[in-house]
């Protein structure tokens, strides 16, 4: 076992044999060494550059259709012309079906099996007694990468729009207008709405991450889920179940960008995702609980 492994598992529990009890700090350890595992991976730093440059792309391609001259293009087009922080909004529009989804579900997806198909999840599980604390740590990390990712989404969209566009009031989807101020808040709210849009997914990769030992097979399988679970979503067919799917309720961020804001359908995704969260955290905990480890 290298030393990198060492003190991971030191961080789980105190060795074979010990009496382990959960404490603040013991969790908080192991957090920290799963929060700079997945920020040291090349693959998850890769991913985070790719999303920095979705918005700059975004920005360019409206400052050349459009001239840049204010008010042009089509409606939403128009807004990021009027005022580069509409550009926020916009990018993590475009991110959220696609590519905050895609991203989020490699994290969590490689979260558990990842560490079988490395050899190195044995050496975190020392005593059973830790599984419990290990799944919640992976959990918040991934969780952390997600509200990170969105984050670096909304810097530099905000970064280009300024680059590019003028700032200052804002012109809302309502047709309501606020202060830039006011607009930078909402650009807040909205990012931590898409960030929590995404619990669900996160739950459900780190599930599937839990049935096998192939991290690039519980990758895969979490990112086709999504894109199968958004394509039922446009089934007229099926809209009796649509709005149970995960998936159904995450642009309904947009609702804060009226004035005054729409809680309802954000109140029934954010209940949603908590839904999604409960029901695929137990499961992954009753299946991590019992499993044999191998790798």
């Amino acid at each position: 076992m290298s030393q990198a492994e060492a003190v991971r598992a030191g961080a789980a529990g105190a060795g074979a044999g010990a009496v382990r009890r959960v404490t603040a700090a013991g969790f908080a350890a192991l957090f920290r060494s799963e929060l700079a595992l997945v920020f040291r991976r090349a693959r998850t730093i890769a991913l985070l550059a790719i999303l920095a440059s979705l918005p700059v792309l975004i920005g360019v391609v409206v400052r050349i259709q459009t001239g840049g001259a204010r008010g042009e293009g089509p409606a939403f087009v128009a807004q990021v012309t009027q005022n580069g922080l509409f550009l926020v909004f916009t990018a993590l529009a475009v991110a959220l079906p696609v590519f905050l989804p895609m991203t989020v579900g490699v994290v969590a997806g490689d979260a558990v099996a990842g560490e079988a198909s490395g050899g190195t999840l044995r050496y975190l599980l020392v005593a059973p007694a830790g599984r419990t604390r290990l799944l919640a740590a992976k959990f918040t990390a991934a969780v952390a990468y997600c509200t990170a990712a969105t984050g670096v989404i909304a810097l530099s969209a905000l970064a280009t729009g300024a680059a590019l566009f003028p700032l200052g009031e804002v012109t809302l989807l309502s047709g309501d207008t606020i202060g830039a101020g006011e607009a930078l808040l909402r650009a807040l709210l909205v990012a931590l709405v898409v960030a929590a849009s995404l619990l669900g997914l996160v739950a459900i990769g780190l599930f599937v991450s839990t049935l096998t030992t192939s991290g690039i097979a519980a990758m895969a399988t979490t990112v086709v889920l999504v894109i199968t679970v958004q394509i039922l979503d446009t089934f007229p067919q099926l809209h009796a179940v649509q709005p149970f799917l995960f998936t159904h309720h995450w642009l309904s961020f947009s609702d804060l960008l009226r004035q005054p804001m729409h809680w309802d359908g954000v109140l029934q995704n954010l209940g949603l995702q908590a839904v999604y969260t409960a029901v695929f955290g137990s499961a992954a905990w009753a299946r991590f609980s019992s499993r044999d480890v191998t790798g």
